[in-house]
């Protein structure tokens, strides 16, 4: 074979040769970088739902906000004490008619004064009292409730929640203020006049055996009857 023969048949693998490396580099060149941007935009997903997870978990840890509720600041002057007599009343009841101290002569009673009817404290009270009216009665003692809601409103707490104990209506505060049950109260920053949730425990004799005021309804009428019990 000649020299320009070999010459001809060389060069063309040499190309090829040169070709092959200039694409494959080509193509390492391209996979890297494409590898490259898919690793920058996994970081930057991370990192946003990073962010939208510790958003999320501050939102949810958040303390809750506890609704404000009225509270009683002081009673009226002068209000009844202990050793009292008893200041008479008389005043519609649920169901119709009018009850008087007087219907109680020679026995205890005890009268819970409650801010407004079919309210969640008020409602607790009055079931509470309603459980326990047999061991009331039996410890020769009536139990009565009174709030300055209207009769309708009365009848209407006493049917929803299957009260047994009679519910007295006071519109006019007359016996509240009597009983010391009705005062300066606040909510909101700012002060009104109110029922003041008290409970007074009367003796057979007509006076004023115990007085409760400003009270927790908690295990409150079970405490009033151990009351009673012991008059």
């Amino acid at each position: 074979m000649s020299k320009k023969t070999r010459k001809k048949s060389s060069n063309p693998t040499g190309k090829r040769a040169a070709t092959k490396v200039a694409r494959a580099a080509r193509t390492s060149t391209g996979t890297s970088a494409a590898k490259t941007r898919t690793a920058v935009a996994k970081t930057k997903a991370k990192s946003a739902a990073a962010v939208r997870s510790e958003a999320s978990h501050k939102a949810d840890s958040k303390p809750l906000k506890s609704k404000p509720v009225a509270a009683a600041t002081k009673s009226p002057a002068g209000a009844l004490a202990e050793g009292a007599r008893a200041p008479a009343f008389n005043l519609p009841r649920d169901g119709g008619g009018s009850v008087s101290l007087k219907d109680f002569a020679g026995r205890k009673l005890v009268l819970f004064f409650y801010p407004r009817a079919d309210t969640p404290g008020c409602t607790r009270e009055a079931i509470d009292f309603t459980r326990l009216s047999g061991a009331f009665a039996d410890a020769g003692t009536v139990v009565l409730g009174i709030s300055g809601d209207t009769v309708k409103a009365q009848e209407s707490f006493r049917n929803k929640h299957q009260l047994s104990v009679p519910l007295i209506s006071d519109e006019q505060h007359q016996m509240l203020e009597a009983y010391g049950a009705w005062g300066e109260k606040s909510m909101y920053g700012r002060t009104f006049m109110g029922v003041i949730r008290t409970t007074v425990l009367v003796d057979t004799s007509g006076k004023v055996a115990r007085i409760w005021r400003h009270v927790k309804v908690d295990g409150h009428a079970d405490a009033v009857l151990e009351a009673a019990r012991s008059l």
